[in-house]
């Protein structure tokens, strides 16, 4: 950095702790664009806060990303709504906007975000194949499902005898010993590994490393699971609205962004930069970023994913108690990856998913069939856990060849792709990961001990939702928590508590008069 940009940076440091410690509008800092930071931004601007929010991509959403290059919406991060239902927090904002969801399961579904039932009575969830391209029998897929719904009930007696935790995978060997009559062999065992893989996918993580303890304790809302038809993109623009958001913080090319800071021109300019540090404590927080530049404010929430706190790579001071590391420690951080293809012509079943069976939960795979729901001619290969981490390793022409064999095995005629689209959110620098997943062995109060706020520094996102980690409504609903908690800080610190206005924007919206809009096809 010469001196002129050092100069600069002092020039800006000083006219943001100029500026804010003048206001005497409280001044609120959050670190993180997804729909968390984005929803406690919006509940501290209704309140009439001064808040300013960071985020290091050039772009808002976070571990939600639509992508339009296919000249039509998709999802390469979150793409459910998990709750179709008026329950869901997220209900009367979709609703209002009058966005519609393609419902892809009922209520506690094997399958997860899929119904084993709609397969029984109508054959429409999916199809699936074995490795030399034969079509497995749907009546050996139904059985083998409601087999894999035995083992899962008879691992809670093995839940109910140890008091040490295990694996899932292992308590599954367990129930097979004891229950020989439960196993599968031949193709009914890879229909087995099957099911097994689409339960990783669930947790984005393998089944050797998912928590006997608590991976069936998730407190699950009604309506089943719903796929946003038109992509959650339009939530983040309606939430952002008329938010002080700064951009593209770790990008340090010359781009520059058009916001509030330093003045040239009649413009306010912002170099690009990446937060390094955050100080806490004080009365103020003070969040650094590269290049010297600080934002100072009352307060501070930090929504980053929990892949990046476990990576250590912003500094805190003073340094974060044992408490806090060892709870960001404890909680585990999946990995789930997409593979989006665009066709020219549709030359698969009409079903939800087309999927192919092996030996190994690891080598089998499924694509997701957006035709269906969208009437777009794509199909999305979804994978996860250690498959999705060693996905990461190819080119992305090499992953897209990959699939590709997948599918012709399934289709020997299917045609090349148009386009394609490969996400990599182990090795993105901004997310390191997907969501939250509760580890083997995780003591039980690691999301509460995240979630406890440090002095005037607060914690969001989707691993501090104490019922509905790793979702999208789980993550909105831990902002708006999150900003609720700090604006009850702030004015306990200023002596008016009893003014205090609880103000998101989800309250903003009446509530609907219509139910959600679900279609099936």
């Amino acid at each position: 950095m010469d001196s002129k940009q050092s100069l600069q940076g002092a020039i800006v440091s000083f006219i943001e702790r100029r500026h804010s410690s003048l206001s005497s509008i409280p001044s609120v800092i959050v670190i993180g664009g997804g729909i968390s930071g984005i929803a406690a931004a919006q509940t501290l601007h209704n309140a009439s806060y001064e808040v300013v929010l960071l985020e290091s991509r050039d772009r808002l959403g976070g571990r939600i990303h639509t992508d339009y290059s296919f000249g039509c919406p998709v999802d390469m991060g979150a793409s459910w709504l998990h709750g179709a239902c008026n329950e869901n927090p997220l209900a009367p904002l979709i609703c209002h906007m009058g966005l519609t969801l393609y419902r892809t399961s009922g209520d506690d579904s094997v399958l997860y975000d899929h119904d084993l039932e709609r397969l029984i009575n109508f054959g429409l969830s999916c199809i699936l194949f074995d490795m030399d391209g034969r079509q497995v029998p749907q009546e050996m897929v139904v059985e083998v499902g409601e087999t894999f719904k035995k083992i899962l009930k008879e691992t809670e007696n093995v839940r109910n005898e140890h008091c040490d935790d295990m694996s899932v995978l292992q308590a599954i060997s367990i129930v097979l010993n004891r229950h020989p009559e439960l196993r599968q062999e031949g193709l009914a065992n890879e229909v087995l590994q099957w099911y097994i893989c689409r339960m990783e996918a669930w947790f984005a993580v393998d089944a050797d490393m998912i928590s006997l303890k608590s991976w069936d304790q998730e407190r699950m809302l009604s309506g089943g699971h719903g796929l946003m038809v038109q992509g959650y993109d339009p939530l983040i623009k309606t939430l952002s609205k008329d938010l002080d958001i700064r951009l593209n913080h770790s990008d340090l090319l010359t781009k520059r962004i058009i916001c509030r800071g330093r003045k040239s021109g009649g413009l306010y300019i912002l170099e690009p930069e990446v937060v390094t540090k955050i100080s806490y404590g004080c009365k103020k927080v003070v969040v650094t970023v590269e290049g010297g530049r600080n934002f100072v404010a009352d307060a501070a929430i930090i929504t980053v994913p929990i892949g990046i706190l476990k990576a250590k790579l912003i500094e805190f001071k003073p340094k974060l108690p044992d408490w806090k590391v060892t709870a960001i420690s404890d909680i585990g951080v999946g990995n789930e990856n997409k593979i989006a293809l665009q066709f020219e012509d549709v030359f698969w079943p009409n079903v939800e998913l087309v999927s192919i069976v092996a030996p190994t939960s690891y080598a089998c795979g499924y694509f997701l069939n957006l035709h269906k729901a969208t009437g777009y001619p794509i199909l999305v290969y979804m994978t996860a856990g250690s498959s999705a981490c060693d996905l990461e390793k190819l080119s992305d022409e090499c992953a897209v060849s990959f699939v590709m064999l997948q599918l012709k095995k399934m289709f020997p005629d299917a045609t090349k792709p148009v386009q394609y689209l490969v996400s990599r959110w182990g090795t993105d620098p901004n997310s390191l990961g997907c969501y939250a997943y509760d580890v083997v062995g995780k003591p039980g109060d690691s999301y509460e001990r995240l979630l406890e706020p440090l002095d005037n520094l607060f914690f969001g996102g989707e691993a501090v939702s104490l019922d509905h980690q790793g979702s999208v409504h789980g993550a909105y609903s831990a902002g708006i928590m999150a900003a609720e908690n700090c604006q009850r800080y702030i004015s306990e610190g200023r002596g008016n508590l009893e003014n205090l206005q609880l103000v998101s924007f989800r309250s903003a919206i009446h509530e609907a008069a219509v139910p959600l809009q679900i279609s099936r096809m």
